[in-house]
C-alpha cells in the first residue's frame, strides 16, 4: 500500500516537474526565408517569451518563390500558422480567399492606424472600415553607389547624380566593355524582376507625366505617350550602343553590385543589411534621380495578420504577439537588422543624422504604394513590356498598350 502511494507520489512529482516552464499555449509564425529576417525573429520570439512566459512561439519559414503556394495549401486545411506575414500587394488576394481574420476593433482600429503609421499603409490596409493586417517596418528606394568605382571612372565617390540626365551620363562613364563591346561592368543595374518593376511602375512614369492608375488602382492608365517615353527611356539603356546594363546581368542586380560589377543601382532600404555585411564594400545612398523637377518614389512593405479559424487562447496570444511585432522597440531593432525603415514616422527622426538610412526615409514622404490585387502577376505584365521592347523590338506604346490590356483584366476579374 505504502508502495503504491510513494509510485502515485512519484508520478504527480514528475508530472509536476515536467509541467514546470511549460507554455500554456503555442503559436505559430509564418515568413519567407529572409536571413537577417528570420535570425531577427529568433531572437525576438525570446524576448516574448520571456516577457510571456505563458507563450510559446515557433517560427516557421519558407522560400519566397513558394510562400503563397503553401499558405494556398495549408490555411484551408486548418494546417496553416496563427499569425503570418506577407507581402502588403497580397493582401487583397488573403483577404478575398479567407485567409485572414478581422483584427480587434478595440485595438486596431482607424485611429490606431492613422496616428501610428504612414498615410499609404492606412490606405493600403483599409477593406472597407476592416483591418486585416499591420506592419513593423517600410521599404522604400534609392540609388545607391559604388564609391570605387565612382573613383576609377573620375567622379567624385561622394555624390551621386541628382537628376536623369545625369544619372544617364555616369552610366555611361561607369560601364566597361571587353573587346568584343560585350558589358563587363555595369554602370547602371536593370533588373525589372527586381526594384525595376517598381521604378518604372510608381516613379518613371509619374516623372514623364504619366498617372498610371486610377486613385483606387482599379484603372489601369499607362498606355499613353508619356508612359511610352518613360519605358523607351528605360530600355534604351539596357540595348545596343546605350547599353549601360540588361537584365540578369552578372546573375542579378544585387548580384552584381555585391560584387563591384555593378558601379549604380536602384534598390530598397531592406538591402542596408546586406550590403552592410559585404567586406570591403564603400557605398553611398541618394535619394532616385529627378525628372524635370519631379520627385517620386515606390513605398512597399511586409505585414503581418491573425489567419482566419484562430481562436480562444491561441487568439488572444497571436494578439499579444501581433501588437510585440509592432511595437516601437521591434521596429528600430528591425531597421538595425534588417534594414527595413520604421512604420511609425515619428520614429524616423532618430535616423535623420544617417546618412545610408536619411535617403530612404526622405524618398517616404512622397511616395507611393501600388495597390495591388495580384502582385506577382501585376510585375509580370510589365517585366512582360520591357523584353517586348528590348528582345522582340516592339514599339513602347504597343508593348504598354498590351500590357494594360493584361493588367486591367487582372484587376477587372479579381473584383467581379
Amino acid at each position: 500500500m505504502k508502495s503504491a502511494r510513494k509510485l502515485v507520489l512519484a508520478l504527480m512529482l514528475a508530472l509536476f516537474v515536467a509541467g514546470v516552464g511549460a507554455a500554456d499555449v503555442t503559436i505559430t509564425y509564418w515568413q519567407y526565408f529572409y536571413e537577417s529576417k528570420v535570425n531577427l525573429v529568433d531572437e525576438l520570439i525570446k524576448n516574448f517569451e520571456a516577457a510571456n512566459p505563458g507563450i510559446k512561439v515557433e517560427q516557421v519559414t519558407f522560400p519566397y518563390e513558394s510562400f503563397n503556394q503553401k499558405v494556398a495549401a495549408s490555411i484551408p486545411a486548418g494546417e496553416g500558422p496563427d499569425v503570418i506575414t506577407l507581402f502588403y500587394g497580397w493582401l487583397p488576394m488573403y483577404v478575398k480567399a479567407g485567409y485572414l481574420q478581422e483584427l480587434p476593433k478595440t485595438d486596431f482600429n482607424k485611429a490606431y492606424f492613422d496616428k501610428t503609421f504612414y498615410p499609404f499603409v492606412a490606405e493600403s490596409v483599409d477593406f472597407g472600415g476592416k483591418y486585416y493586417s499591420a506592419p513593423t517596418a517600410v521599404r522604400t528606394l534609392a540609388l545607391i553607389w559604388n564609391k570605387k568605382l565612382f573613383k576609377e571612372a573620375g567622379l567624385d565617390p561622394n555624390v551621386a547624380p541628382k537628376t536623369l540626365e545625369e544619372l544617364v551620363s555616369y552610366a555611361h562613364k561607369l560601364s566597361k566593355y571587353d573587346a568584343q563591346d560585350n558589358l563587363v561592368q555595369a554602370g547602371l543595374a536593370m533588373q525589372p524582376t527586381g526594384q525595376g518593376h517598381p521604378w518604372i511602375r510608381e516613379v518613371l512614369f509619374r516623372q514623364f507625366g504619366n498617372v498610371p492608375y486610377s486613385t483606387d488602382y482599379r484603372k489601369v492608365s499607362y498606355a499613353d505617350s508619356k508612359g511610352a517615353e518613360a519605358l523607351k527611356w528605360y530600355t534604351d539603356l539596357t540595348v545596343g550602343k546605350n547599353k549601360v546594363g540588361y537584365p540578369n546581368f552578372a546573375t542579378d542586380d544585387v548580384t552584381a553590385f555585391k560584387a563591384g560589377k555593378a558601379a549604380m543601382n536602384i534598390d530598397g532600404s531592406f538591402r542596408i543589411a546586406t550590403l552592410n555585411a559585404v567586406k570591403d564594400l564603400e557605398w553611398g545612398v541618394a535619394e532616385l534621380p529627378t525628372y524635370k523637377g519631379i520627385k517620386s518614389n515606390y513605398a512597399s512593405y511586409w505585414t503581418h495578420g491573425i489567419v482566419s479559424g484562430v481562436s480562444g487562447k491561441k487568439l488572444d496570444a497571436s494578439i499579444k504577439f501581433l501588437k510585440y511585432l509592432t511595437s516601437p522597440e521591434v521596429q528600430e531593432l528591425w531597421l538595425q537588422k534588417v534594414g527595413e525603415l520604421p512604420a511609425t514616422p515619428a520614429l524616423s527622426e532618430k535616423f535623420k543624422n544617417d546618412p545610408v538610412v536619411l535617403p530612404f526615409l526622405k524618398g517616404l514622404a512622397y511616395a507611393k504604394a501600388s495597390l495591388y490585387i495580384d502582385e506577382a502577376g501585376q510585375r509580370q505584365v510589365l517585366c512582360d513590356a520591357v523584353d517586348e521592347v528590348t528582345l522582340k523590338n516592339v514599339d513602347p506604346l504597343q508593348a504598354l498598350k498590351n500590357a494594360q490590356a493584361k493588367e486591367q483584366k487582372l484587376i477587372d476579374d479579381f473584383w467581379k
